[in-house]
């Protein structure tokens, strides 16, 4: 029995390589660099209490296959009934996904990635963006997301088209930047409350 065992265990390791890359082959990543719409309605919080039960539907801009099998949203049109909406990124466990106000009458299709941190191509701390977990909705802003969850990695970029609060947002959206990252190993231990000691 034990050699049996360790035959199929030898059989399941040589064969590692072949389902890893078998897998890779499955992942479908969106095309950088294009211009796509889309349309997240209503915003998530302010639903009927019967909709929370049908996940995220479309609420979420989710960029890839992967994410939506995951159920981790890459964008987030939020907010309380009745207040402002924002967006956001992080939506769970150790997401640090950030968001920043491009400003208004940024045209989507002149923002490179490194004009993301730098719009104006100018060194001065006053213009450089400023990143944050959630950003107010906007008509007509441009806004970038830097996308940084347990195994997505990916820079967005977009427009807010046309905007009824708490209703629906239409975006114009490019990414610039998308990977699925296979963790070979990781410091364990992470919360988000724990203090630092010597």
């Amino acid at each position: 029995m034990k050699r049996i065992a360790l035959c199929v265990a030898l059989a399941f390791a040589l064969n590692l390589p072949a389902y890893s890359q078998n897998l890779q082959q499955k992942i479908v990543l969106p095309e950088l660099h294009v211009i796509k719409e889309a349309t997240l309605s209503p915003n998530y919080s302010c639903r009927q209490t019967e909709e929370f039960s049908h996940g995220y539907e479309n609420t979420a801009l989710f960029l890839s296959d992967y994410a939506r099998q995951r159920n981790s949203p890459d964008l987030l049109f939020n907010g309380a009934c009745s207040s402002k909406d924002y967006f956001q990124a992080a939506t769970a466990g150790d997401d640090m996904a950030l968001l920043a106000d491009l400003g208004e009458g940024v045209s989507l299709e002149d923002v490179t990635a490194s004009r993301v941190f730098d719009l104006r191509s100018v060194h001065s701390l006053n213009t450089y963006a400023k990143f944050s977990d959630s950003v107010e909705v906007k008509l007509n802003h441009t806004y970038a997301v830097h996308i940084n969850k347990h195994h997505i990695r990916a820079l967005l970029v977009f427009t807010v088209s046309d905007y009824v609060p708490n209703k629906k947002v239409a975006l114009r959206y490019a990414v610039k930047s998308y990977q699925v990252v296979r963790i070979a190993d990781e410091s364990p231990g992470f919360d988000w409350e724990r203090k630092n000691s010597q």
